[in-house]
Parts: structure tokens; C-alpha cells; sequence
């Protein structure tokens, strides 16, 4: 018989439980602070539900009714120095965390300070929409953010802000502070994928979050048991050697004590922690009826768990240890009921006999669409060069060279640049060397990371939030952001718009069209189409080595996110480079005349670029070409193209992608609506097939566009121009 021999995990699992002497002994401030918090937050979820009720909440209003003690009894351990952050139920933790930056301590039987009523209103407007709010109405009940606080920005996507808080953690790590991250997740958020990859990651490197998961037992209806098969969901700290605590959630003295445990982990430089609180929600997921009304729980189960109210709980220690008295409580209750009343009444009015939102306090409609991106002041006084001018020494050089160097000389001169990626600390620089040399020269900022590009892209956006950081993420093929999709879009894309419009995100995304180099149809595909119709991100195309230095200092200058796309049939080419500066940028919308014509435009981009000059060559052509450098809807260079189509009134599109996920579309559209009256014929393209490019060399050819293709695309131009060829 073979011999089982058990094996310890890395990290402890425990359980914490309190005992009337651990209640005791916190003192009577702090205990009153934690009973004034637990009371202002039921009063504000209670009244958000009953405006909810009156249709006065325009979306779904998620109360954590019930689930007060996790996110007070945590929150009053953090300093205003820590950060958190919260998914779609988060009332509660975004007003318990602005609730020690505004008022460290509460008194329970005084008037509540001016501040705790500003933050009241404040937060009730965003949740109801109105220009007031902290987001300015666009956050809503489930986009809350108040950087100034410690609160990094709420989350409706399912753990979706889980990574982004795990990059304040590595900023915090990083300046050598010994500052704190909660992450705050239901139990359904377990199950993602982010979620779990972050918690990979933030064991591997160390990094001060916690992962604090509030088990109210329904992820909507559905329950723990059924999800998993290992209901303690503390259990998933076992696989990454994350030490866990699992804790009653409706004490909020015992997860007090749970947080202060987990705080002595993190801030002594020994990892991310992991603390599940079970607690439950008194009402359905969204509204203001119970689970039992939806039939998944029951009424028996539901008072069960009433019975265990955390402000019944705390109000009683205060009340034995004779802190407060009956009648305390009671007028806490009245005055938390009243401000929230209050504050209400200053948003709301009667209108024909019926409750609605103060007209005035609705964001204009011009707000729409400002702050979607950055207005680019940092350029401001930045030198700016073109080729053509270059005043400094150039040489021929390799352009992946280009890549690496001109990174070299950005890190070297701002170290608030980290690049992370797969294998970009490895193999000589990576898998076609664009980082040769960085991990030598900067050990500490190239950052190696395992197959996970949902959370390593996440982590990036946390950092790029944070500030402090100007992260350069390498996707190894552009395919790999269906992978990412979530924090690429959703998180990092909308970051700036969603949270009213000037909050940061300098992020940079480099990644390589590899389409020529057999490597099929999930690693071959061009992805500017899919980010020039995703909203919040600028996009760059650089096709000479010369070009490339100034759209990467550009990029890495720039506030928004900014996608540098390379082509791999570039990197082994040879063009004019910089020898001994690499500091000027190519703006952001400053498109380039490649070649001059009178009879045709054409409008490229990347490796088509030489490909579409050689052919016109070739053919003898009078056509303008324009390589149009910035990709992005707002940062088109429409001045020159819409000056080069006025002088040839025709237009041909060339890029090399598939036609489903084709840039060209979209740009066809816009310059039909735009310059209509000055087209001799409808705009042309040349794209490659429908299918993505197949393994086979020849199924690869036919599916993408070449020279070709470029050529057959001039020449029925011309021929319906009346001048074939």
C-alpha cells in the first residue's frame, strides 16, 4: 500500500472569535464611533431604498442592509493614508471608509458634525444621478469614488475592481509605505477568474491587500452551496499561501479584531491577507423587498438572521458596559433617520402632488460626453519633432531596437515607469526582444508576470489611478485582450468618464500585430477597430523607428490610456533613428504626408504604409498618402486628411486586418459624413478576408491584405475614376 502523508499549507487559516472581555475592553469612544457609523449607514441605505421606492433612484439601488458590521468594523481600523474598494453593493464600505476621512470619531449623543451631512448629500446624489454627486451624477449607486478619502472607485462588474486594487497595493509597496488596500467582494466574486489571478499575483510579489470577502450566502438567488463545493470561501487563501481569517460579520467588533490582524500582516511587508465575513442582507439583491418575496429564501430564515443585527448587537455591549443608555440609542436613531430625511428633502420636491427630483440639480446634457478623454494639457511646452526637421544625428537602425531604446531612456529618466508583461524580464527582452537590456538596468521596474492578463492588466490600471506609477503593459499578441476584455473596457477604458470625468488613467498598452507570421487565427489580429470604437481610449501606429520614439514619448506623457500598436513584418526593418535623442514627442493627432498626389488619397497605417508607397511606385500613381499615425476618434488628424481629399476627391482605405474587427469601417463612415460634397466616388477599401489568418501560408496570405490587394484596390479606383490602368 502506498503511504498518504498530509500536507500542511503554507499559510494559516483560522478562525476569529471574540469573547465578551475582547468586547469589553474597546474603548467607550471608538464603540460609540462604530455604533454612530452602523446607525448613519442603515438610515441612508433605508432612505435610498425608500426613494428607490418612489422611482426617484433612476437604476438598481443595492442595499447592505444587514451587512453594516463587515464594512464599519474594517473601515475603523484604516488610516486616511489606506484605500478601498468595493463591486456593485458598496454603500456601506464607501461611506464607512468617508466616514473616518470626514470624522474619525462620533459621538453618539451629540449633533452630527456639518461634514458628515455634506458626505450624506453628496453620496445620495450621485446614487440618485444629480451633478452634486461625487461623480457628478454618472457613477450612480454603483460607481462611487472619493479619492481624497481612501476610496479608489466602486465597481458594478463582479470583482472587476478587485485587480485595480491590488496595483494601489503594489504603488503603496512600491514607495515603502506601510499603507493598506481592501478589496471588498461578495462570495459569487470567488469564483472569477480575476479574482483569483490577483490573489496569484499578490501573494508572488508580496503586496499590502486584503481580500476581504463578505459572504452574505447569495450570489442573487443562487446560494454559496450550490457555486462550490467549499462553502468557507476564506479556503481559497490554502491555494496561493495567503493567510485567511474567517470571521462573524455581524460583530463588528470581531472583525475589528480580524482587521487589526490582518493589518499587522500587511503593513509588516508579509503579503496580501484574506478575511470572509458572514453576514447577509436583509433585502432581495436590488430594491426594497426581502429574498423571501422572490422565493429563493424564507421568512424564518430571513428573521433568523435579523435576530443578529450588528446594531443591536453593538448598541447592547454599550448599554451593559452603561457607555449609552436605552434612550441614547434611541435618539441616535432619530437623529441618523433625520439628517438622512434632511438631505433628501434638499434633493427632492413636491410636483403635482407627487415627489421628484429638483430639476436644477440635474447634470447638463453637455456633460454628456466631457471628460471621456483628457484635454492634453500635459503636452504643453513639450519639444515635438519630425524627420523631415530633425536637427539631431541620425542613424539607420532596426526598429525593435527603436523600441527598446527609446524605453531604456524613459525609465532612466522618470521612475515612475514599470513595465509588466509576460516574459518581458526574460530571453533577452522579451519574445522579439522590445525590452532588451530593461531588466538588467532596472531589476525592480520590469515585472515578469504569470499567464494572467486579466489581473496584471488590472494591476496596471491600479497603479496608473494611484499616480505614483506609469505602468506599460505588454500584451505578447493583441488576441490577448478578449482575455482582458474586462479590465481593457470596462474598467479601464470608461475610468475617466465614469467617475466624472477627471480622474486619471496614464496607462500604456503596447502590443504587436504579428499577421505574416504564421502563428493562426487566435494570435494574428489587427485590434484597431475594436479600440477605436471602445470609448475613453487613444490609439498610435508608429511605422518608421524615427516615428516610434515620438509616439511613445507621447504616450507615455499622455493622461489617458493609450494603445502603442507595432507590427512585427516592422521590427526587423531599418529606418532613420535617433542616435543620442530620444526625448522629443510626435503630438497625439498629427497624421504624416507620405507621399504627395493630386488624384487619390489613401489613408494607412503601420506596415501598409511602406507596402501601399512601393506600389504606388510601381504603378506610376499621382496619390497622396497619408500614414495617419493616431488612430483614435479624438485624436484623428482631420485637417490634413480632409485637406489631402478636398485636392484628390478620392479615398481608398488600405489596412492588412480581417473585415469583422476592420478600423476602416468605422473611419469610412465618419469621412462620408464629413467630407460627402467633396467625393468624386464612395470611399474604397482594402481589408483582408472575412476569416482570421490560418496557420497555412497560403491561407494566411489570402486572408490578409497586401501588396497584392493594395494594387487591386488602385486600380479599380482609377477605373472608376474613367483612367484605369
Amino acid at each position: 500500500m502506498p503511504e498518504f502523508t498530509d500536507i500542511a499549507p503554507l499559510a494559516p487559516w483560522r478562525q476569529i472569535t471574540v469573547t465578551d472581555d475582547d468586547r469589553n475592553a474597546i474603548d467607550p469612544e471608538t464603540g460609540c464611533t462604530i455604533l454612530a457609523q452602523l446607525h448613519l449607514i442603515r438610515a441612508f441605505e433605508e432612505k435610498v431604498l425608500d426613494l428607490a421606492g418612489k422611482q426617484l433612484v433612476h437604476g438598481p439601488a443595492h442595499s447592505a442592509v444587514g451587512q453594516e458590521g463587515g464594512a464599519v468594523g474594517s473601515a475603523m481600523t484604516l488610516g486616511d493614508g489606506d484605500q478601498v474598494n468595493g463591486s456593485h453593493r458598496a454603500h456601506h464600505q464607501f461611506l464607512a471608509k468617508s466616514l473616518r476621512h470626514v470624522a474619525a470619531g462620533i459621538s453618539a449623543t451629540d449633533d452630527f458634525p456639518t461634514a458628515i451631512r455634506d458626505l450624506s448629500k453628496r453620496t445620495m446624489a450621485e446614487i440618485m444621478g444629480l451633478a452634486q454627486g461625487f461623480c457628478r451624477g454618472r457613477g450612480g449607486s454603483m460607481h462611487l469614488r472619493w479619492e481624497e478619502a481612501g476610496n479608489l472607485g466602486t465597481n458594478a462588474i463582479v470583482g472587476g475592481g478587485v485587480p485595480m486594487a491590488a496595483g494601489a497595493a503594489w504603488a503603496h509597496r512600491n514607495a515603502g509605505t506601510d499603507r493598506v488596500v481592501y478589496s471588498y467582494f461578495g462570495d459569487g466574486a470567488t469564483n472569477i477568474g480575476s479574482v483569483l489571478e490577483t490573489m496569484n499575483i499578490a501573494a508572488a510579489w508580496k503586496l499590502p491587500i486584503c481580500f476581504f470577502i463578505e459572504n452574505n450566502r447569495y450570489a442573487v438567488s443562487t446560494t454559496v452551496e450550490e457555486s462550490t463545493a467549499e462553502p468557507r470561501l476564506s479556503s481559497r487563501g490554502l491555494a496561493f499561501g495567503i493567510p485567511a481569517f474567517k470571521v462573524d460579520g455581524m460583530d463588528p467588533v470581531a472583525v475589528y479584531h480580524a482587521s487589526l490582524a490582518a493589518n499587522k500582516i500587511m503593513r509588516g511587508g508579509d503579503g496580501p491577507t484574506i478575511i470572509e465575513a458572514d453576514l447577509y442582507r436583509f433585502f432581495h439583491q436590488n430594491g426594497p423587498l426581502p429574498g423571501s418575496a422572490f422565493g429563493y429564501r424564507s421568512k424564518e430564515e430571513e428573521a433568523e438572521w435579523r435576530a443578529r443585527d450588528p446594531l443591536d448587537a453593538m448598541a447592547r455591549n454599550l448599554m451593559e458596559r452603561q457607555v449609552l443608555g436605552e434612550d441614547d440609542i434611541n435618539r441616535l436613531r432619530e437623529r441618523s433617520v433625520g439628517l438622512m430625511e434632511d438631505v433628501a428633502g434638499e434633493l427632492t420636491e413636491m410636483h403635482e402632488g407627487r415627489p421628484r427630483i429638483i430639476p436644477s440639480l440635474w447634470p447638463e446634457e453637455s456633460f454628456r460626453d466631457a471628460g471621456l478623454r483628457g484635454d492634453l494639457s500635459e503636452f504643453k511646452g513639450a519639444r515635438t519633432a519630425e524627420e523631415a526637421e530633425f536637427d539631431g544625428t541620425l542613424q539607420e537602425a532596426k526598429f525593435v531596437d527603436t523600441v527598446a531604446d527609446v524605453m531604456h531612456r524613459r525609465m532612466a529618466e522618470d521612475e515612475r515607469i514599470v513595465v509588466l508583461g509576460e516574459d518581458v524580464h526574460r530571453l533577452k527582452g522579451g519574445t522579439n526582444g522590445a525590452t532588451r537590456g530593461l531588466s538588467d538596468a532596472f531589476p525592480n521596474r520590469i515585472l515578469g508576470t504569470p499567464i494572467s492578463e486579466n489581473a496584471f492588466t488590472g494591476i496596471a490600471a491600479g497603479m496608473a489611478a494611484d499616480g505614483r506609477v506609469r505602468p506599460v503593459i505588454e500584451f505578447m499578441y493583441p488576441d490577448f485582450m478578449w482575455v482582458a476584455a474586462d479590465q481593457v473596457f470596462n474598467q479601464i477604458g470608461k475610468f475617466r468618464h465614469m467617475f466624472g470625468g477627471d480622474a486619471d488613467m496614464p496607462l500604456v498598452l503596447r502590443t504587436k500585430v504579428a499577421i505574416g507570421t504564421g502563428y493562426g487565427s487566435q494570435h494574428s489580429m489587427d485590434p484597431a477597430g475594436i479600440f477605436a470604437t471602445a470609448p475613453g481610449w487613444r490609439i498610435v501606429a508608429p511605422a518608421t523607428p524615427f516615428d516610434y520614439v515620438g509616439l511613445m514619448n507621447a504616450a507615455l506623457l499622455c493622461r489617458d490610456p493609450v494603445l502603442v500598436l507595432e507590427h512585427v513584418e516592422l521590427y526587423a526593418s531599418k529606418g532613420a533613428a535617433p542616435v543620442d535623442d530620444f526625448d522629443y514627442i510626435i503630438p497625439l493627432g498629427r497624421a504624416k504626408v507620405v507621399r504627395e498626389g493630386a488624384k487619390l488619397t489613401v489613408l494607412t497605417y503601420l506596415a501598409m504604409v511602406e507596402k501601399t508607397r512601393q506600389v504606388v511606385e510601381e504603378l506610376g500613381l499621382d496619390a497622396e498618402i497619408i500614414d495617419l499615425r493616431s488612430l483614435d476618434r479624438a485624436s484623428l488628424d482631420w485637417e490634413t486628411i480632409e485637406t489631402s481629399i478636398r485636392k484628390t476627391n478620392n479615398v481608398l482605405i488600405v489596412e492588412q486586418g480581417a473585415q469583422g474587427t476592420s478600423y476602416g469601417g468605422w473611419l469610412a463612415d465618419a469621412l462620408q459624413r464629413r467630407v460627402f460634397d467633396w467625393l468624386d466616388q464612395p470611399i474604397q477599401r482594402v481589408t483582408g478576408a472575412e476569416a482570421s489568418p490560418s496557420i497555412s501560408k497560403v491561407l494566411e496570405t489570402a486572408a490578409s491584405a497586401g501588396k497584392r490587394e493594395i494594387e487591386a484596390g488602385l486600380r479599380q479606383m482609377m477605373a472608376d475614376m474613367g483612367a484605369p490602368l
